[in-house]
C-alpha cells in the first residue's frame, strides 16, 4: 500500500503541472507558437544544462563505465518491439495510411517530457543516470527508424537522409549528455558559478515539460479522444507489451534493482511528443499522432501507479 500511495503521490505531482499547462492554454495564455517555444526551451536550453549538471553530480568515472554497457537492454527491447509492431499492425488490421505512424508509436516511448519527471518523482534524483541511459537508445531509434516509418505514411516518397538524421540524433540534449560524460571521464571540474547556472537552467526542464504536455493535450482536444483498433494497438504496445518485454529482459540479470525498475517504467511511457511534429512535417496524419499522444499521456497517469506496485513486487 505504501508503494501505491507513493506512486499516486508522484503522479499527482506530475498531474498538477500538466493541469496547469492545460488550464492556462484553455484560458488563452498561450498562442499557437507557445508550445513550440516551450519545447525548444526544454530540448535546446534546459535539458542540455540538466544533463550536464546531473551527470557530473551523479556519476563517477567508475559508475559511468559500469552503467553505459547496460544500454544494450533498451536496444534489444526496442529491436524486438519493432518486430512486434509489424505483427500488431496486421493483427489489429490497421489502415495502411497509418502503418508507419502505428509502428513508430508502438515502438518509441516519451522518455524525456514524461519519463524524466515521473522517475524523479517516484525514485528521486538517484534514478536519473538510468533514465539517461534509456534516453540514449530511445532517441536514436526514434530519429532513425521511427522517423523513416512516419515518412512512409506521408505524401512524399520516404527517404533516409544521413546528415539530417545525425543532426536529430546528436541533438542538444544528447550533446549535453556526451559533454557531461566527457567531463566525468576526464575528471574535469568546471567553475562553481558555471555549474550553478547549469543547475538553475536545468531546473526548468521538468516543470516546463509538464506545462508543454498540458498545452499539447489542450491543443489535441479531449473531445477528439477515441477508442478504436488504431488506438487499442498503441495502448497495448505502450502499456503492456513494452514493459512486459523489458521485465523479461532485465529481471533475470544482476542489474541493480533501481535500474530494472527505471527501465521497465521507461518502456511503459506514452507516445513520443515529437511524433505529431514529424507527421506534420512529412504530411502524414498528424491528428492521429496528436490524439495518441493525448490518450497515452492521460492513461499513463492511471497505469504508472499500478505498474509501480507490480514492479516493486517482482524486482
Amino acid at each position: 500500500m505504501a508503494v501505491f500511495i507513493r506512486s499516486v503521490s508522484g503522479v499527482l505531482i506530475i498531474l498538477v503541472m500538466i493541469g496547469l499547462g492545460y488550464v492556462l492554454s484553455r484560458r488563452g495564455w498561450f498562442d499557437d507558437q507557445a508550445p513550440r517555444l516551450i519545447a525548444r526551451l526544454v530540448t535546446q536550453i534546459a535539458l542540455p544544462a540538466y544533463m550536464i549538471s546531473t551527470i557530473t553530480a551523479k556519476f563517477s568515472a567508475t559508475t559511468l563505465k559500469a552503467t553505459l554497457p547496460d544500454l544494450r537492454f533498451p536496444i534489444i527491447s526496442m529491436t524486438i518491439m519493432f518486430g512486434l509492431s509489424i505483427v500488431a499492425f496486421h493483427l489489429f488490421r490497421i489502415h495502411d495510411d497509418h502503418r508507419g505512424l502505428f509502428e513508430s508509436m508502438f515502438l518509441n516511448s516519451n522518455t524525456v517530457f514524461v519519463g524524466l519527471p515521473v522517475n524523479e518523482a517516484l525514485f528521486g534524483s538517484k534514478s536519473l543516470p538510468f533514465v539517461l541511459v534509456y534516453y540514449m537508445a530511445n532517441t536514436t531509434f526514434f530519429w532513425t527508424l521511427g522517423v523513416y516509418l512516419i515518412q512512409r505514411d506521408g505524401k512524399d516518397k520516404a527517404k533516409f537522409n544521413l546528415k539530417d538524421t545525425l543532426q536529430k540524433i546528436f541533438s542538444p540534449p544528447l550533446l549535453g549528455f556526451i559533454f557531461g560524460v566527457i567531463l566525468v571521464l576526464l575528471n574535469i571540474q568546471l567553475p562553481d558559478w558555471i555549474m550553478q547556472d547549469f543547475q538553475y537552467v536545468g531546473g526548468l526542464t521538468i516543470p516546463l515539460s509538464m506545462v508543454f504536455i498540458g498545452t499539447a493535450i489542450a491543443g489535441a482536444g479531449l473531445q477528439n479522444i477515441r477508442i478504436d483498433r488504431d488506438s487499442l494497438g498503441i495502448l497495448l504496445g505502450r502499456f503492456i507489451v513494452a514493459p512486459t518485454l523489458m521485465a523479461f529482459l532485465v529481471i533475470p540479470t544482476g542489474l541493480p534493482a533501481l535500474m530494472k525498475q527505471v527501465f521497465i517504467l521507461q518502456a511503459a511511457m506514452p507516445v513520443m511528443t515529437n511524433a505529431p511534429v514529424v507527421a506534420k512535417l512529412y504530411r502524414a496524419d498528424a491528428d492521429y499522432a496528436a490524439i495518441m499522444v493525448t490518450e497515452t499521456t492521460l492513461l499513463s497517469l492511471v497505469v504508472i501507479p499500478i505498474l509501480m506496485v507490480i514492479v516493486q513486487q517482482i524486482v
